[in-house]
């Protein structure tokens, strides 16, 4: 299999070039660490022989986020070092800004093809590879089983598009899984559905998801609300309806409900965070054709007083930005989207949640919240309208929201440090 792939990789990939080279180009910061993506890292001396290396890919900025608490677990004895890869300019960036002093060196992951990966292997000569969530980069895995280095999946999942995608491919799919030594699944049923694609159901345990143990800021009092409002140029008495990691589409939607709002005479202002700051520039021409006032957060963090809409196309500031709100509308979960973003922070930080009917990448942790109390699912434009002004309303079951949300992140923490103990032991066993 592994050489089927390695032919088809490289037309595969000219195929894809055009739209790597765009994204990359409007995401910006690509020429830092560009050499990586090709297997250039800096060679990287032999751990001491009290230490195990372990080479950690992770995406893009959430999971970068996600393993922060993994990597500290994992290196608490000191007998572990990290080497932190991410695939994105902007993961790279916050990775510097958040570990830079934390682990042993921070690169871009290379491209999938076999030489590629071959000079990165004899560059960092990790003892164990670690992948988040549904990345299977088969050259990546063949590189661990040629070189006798055992390989994990944490916080893995398989979303719905993910699995009928596999399904199509299953005996491929099971022989990729079956070259992971270890996947710690983030759910159920994403357990369910890596043992139903070939998974060894020995090799597949679920520990829950690594997200809830990311560190969130403890909530704010009154004062502190207000200065953060203040901050985006909101009004202190006003609700903040937020629409977090929003996608096309989804900001003219909640553009219209809160001139609604507006117009209705409730005091609330909405704060933007779209899932991709580079589309900064298209949701300012949106917002340049509508008459309340506005911020876009990337020309300046001071706006000045009174606006009525803040746009934060900035990245790695949801968690903090999310605190002065009162109400989230969790983003990619309305049509066309489909998909869904997290709801783990928000729900964390005690933030009432609503969501589209399309959270298949995180189908799990969407039914409990809503069963929980925490968040309500809506199925349409309409509906989203309905339960916005219902609940902006509605304070005291604003509240009731915010503490099932906060209870029910607090009784899922501690997977990170679970999945670290076990990497550790299976360390100690191999060696």
């Amino acid at each position: 299999m592994i050489w089927l792939y390695r032919l088809l990789y490289l037309p595969g990939l000219f195929i894809a070039l055009p739209y790597y080279l765009m994204r990359m180009w409007r995401r910006g910061g690509y020429r830092k660490g560009f050499q990586h993506r090709f297997g250039c890292f800096r060679h990287l001396e032999s751990p001491a022989s009290n230490k195990k290396r372990i080479w950690l890919q992770a995406v893009s900025v959430g999971e970068i986020l996600a393993v922060g608490p993994l990597m500290e677990a994992l290196q608490r004895n000191e007998d572990v070092e990290i080497v932190l890869t991410t695939t994105t300019s902007t993961g790279y960036a916050e990775a510097r800004k958040r570990y830079k002093d934390k682990i042993y060196s921070i690169g871009i992951f290379p491209l999938d093809f076999w030489l590629f990966s071959h000079i990165a292997w004899t560059h960092i000569r990790p003892d164990a590879i670690v992948l988040t969530e549904s990345e299977l980069w088969p050259e990546h895995l063949h590189q661990a089983r040629q070189n006798n280095v055992p390989a994990f999946l944490v916080n893995a999942r398989m979303s719905d598009t993910s699995f009928k995608r596999y399904q199509k491919v299953r005996p491929l799919a099971g022989r990729l899984l079956r070259k992971l030594d270890q996947i710690f699944a983030a759910s159920n049923l994403d357990r369910q559905r890596l043992i139903e694609l070939g998974a060894d159901p020995n090799d597949v345990t679920c520990n829950g998801n690594i997200k809830f143990d990311v560190t969130l800021p403890l909530s704010l009092d009154h004062t502190e609300k207000s200065i953060l409002k203040k901050e985006l140029g909101f009004p202190s008495n006003h609700l903040v309806l937020l629409g977090s990691s929003t996608w096309p589409d989804e900001e003219k939607i909640l553009l219209e409900i809160h001139k609604e709002l507006f117009n209705s005479g409730i005091d609330c202002s909405l704060l933007l965070v779209p899932r991709h700051a580079e589309r900064g520039s298209e949701l300012a021409r949106i917002l340049e054709a509508q008459e309340l006032p506005w911020h876009q957060r990337s020309k300046g963090i001071t706006p000045d007083q009174n606006v009525r809409i803040h746009l934060a196309d900035t990245t790695g500031e949801l968690i903090r930005l999310s605190q002065s709100a009162d109400l989230a509308f969790i983003g990619k979960s309305l049509p066309p989207n489909m998909g869904g973003q997290t709801p783990i922070e928000a729900a964390g930080l005690g933030i009432p949640i609503l969501m589209g009917p399309y959270m298949n990448n995180f189908k799990a942790v969407a039914r409990i919240l809503v069963a929980a109390g925490a968040a309500l699912q809506i199925q349409d434009r309409h509906t989203l309208k309905a339960e916005v002004f219902r609940l902006l309303k509605d304070p005291t079951t604003r509240k009731a929201m915010s503490v099932a949300g906060c209870q029910w992140h607090t009784e899922n923490r501690g997977s990170s440090h679970r999945i670290a103990e076990s990497i550790r032991i299976h360390l100690q066993d191999k060696h």
